[in-house]
């Protein structure tokens, strides 16, 4: 059976809190995700000095503080990664972090990670790219404001650097926090599969869960999305990420649907084979019938139980004669 990795993305979330972060990990173990996933960068080497905030960023965080001061609170340092990475093993969940940089790529190829996630915002940077395809590990490339061609183009990167294929799966994305239902366009993510034949999946900044349930129908073999301990906490992603309890419901309704999409063969299953005799119906008489009499429509019926001769042979038994005498009602 096909299992969807899921990836509870903490981001941010942790406000550059130790304790906050691993209650984060707490709460994606306790909720069954497959990893728990943060952001591993250096502001220094991620924004210039004067670059703006974004939209979003402007309403969840001061506006008068700029990106880079904003972003330069939220950085983990080798210590903090070696910490969680050791509390994410005794609660039997894998950690992943997004490097941002090459230092961070470095960092997390020191630290021993076998998986490396590429923000959207990367996928046009060809160094950063061609760092990660030299690696040699699998790769989740996100793909949001891009459209096929710049997807193909950071594949043959990644591939040429020594990226396996086998090795990538691209996720479906939309970089707009929270991202409106008529801008989602689930349907490009299995574009995106056919186009390259590759494993596919979903990033998710939509509110609330169904999305994620409908990209695991279709096909997401990795499926991505923010929480938070609480929505009203202060910081940038807080407002379109999870809490806890709506990350448990979709992890759940996503491991029912894995389960509930089947074999794709259809036939009586186990359970309902019993139901059979009882909601199918057989040829029974319709009144008395006296051996040597010939089966008509007026005589015959059709109901429950579905345990004799099948209506499919109605036409065959119309017309023949009985075998011995039937009461109303008796199974012919």
């Amino acid at each position: 059976m096909r299992k969807v990795f899921i990836i509870a993305e903490a981001g941010v979330n942790h406000n550059g809190s130790v304790e906050i972060a691993k209650k984060l990990i707490d709460v994606a173990a306790d909720a069954g995700a497959d990893a728990v996933k943060f952001q591993t960068f250096k502001a220094v080497n991620l924004v210039s000095k004067n670059t703006q905030k974004a939209e979003y960023q402007k309403q969840t965080t001061g506006a008068n503080e700029s990106q880079f001061d904003m972003i330069k609170k939220l950085e983990l340092d080798i210590d903090t990664h070696k910490d969680l990475m050791s509390y994410c093993s005794s609660k039997k969940i894998t950690f992943l972090s997004t490097p941002f940089d090459h230092d961070s790529i470095n960092l997390l190829n020191e630290l021993g990670l076998e998986v490396f996630k590429i923000p959207s915002g990367e996928i046009t940077n060809l160094p950063y790219l061609k760092h990660i395809g030299k690696l040699n590990k699998s790769v989740i490339l996100s793909t949001g404001m891009a459209d096929i061609g710049e997807i193909e183009d950071a594949l043959d990167v990644l591939l040429a650097a020594g990226t396996k294929k086998e090795n990538i799966t691209v996720l479906h994305a939309n970089t707009e926090y929270p991202t409106p239902m008529e801008d989602v366009n689930l349907r490009a993510m299995v574009t995106i599969g056919n186009t390259f034949d590759i494993k596919y999946g979903y990033s998710d900044h939509t509110l609330g869960i169904e999305i994620d349930i409908a990209a695991a129908a279709l096909g997401a073999t990795v499926i991505e999305k923010h929480f938070t301990l609480d929505r009203n906490m202060d910081g940038p992603d807080h407002k379109a990420s999870l809490e806890p309890n709506e990350l448990k419901a979709m992890i759940s309704s996503i491991r029912n649907i894995e389960v509930a999409l089947g074999s794709s063969l259809k036939k009586a299953s186990p359970s309902e084979s019993k139901n059979k005799p009882i909601a199918r119906k057989s040829l029974v008489a319709k009144t008395m019938i006296k051996d040597g009499d010939v089966f008509t429509k007026d005589n015959l019926a059709i109901k429950r139980p579905g345990n004799g001769i099948s209506p499919m042979r109605w036409d065959e038994i119309i017309g023949t004669t009985a075998q011995k005498d039937y009461q109303e009602d008796e199974l012919i």
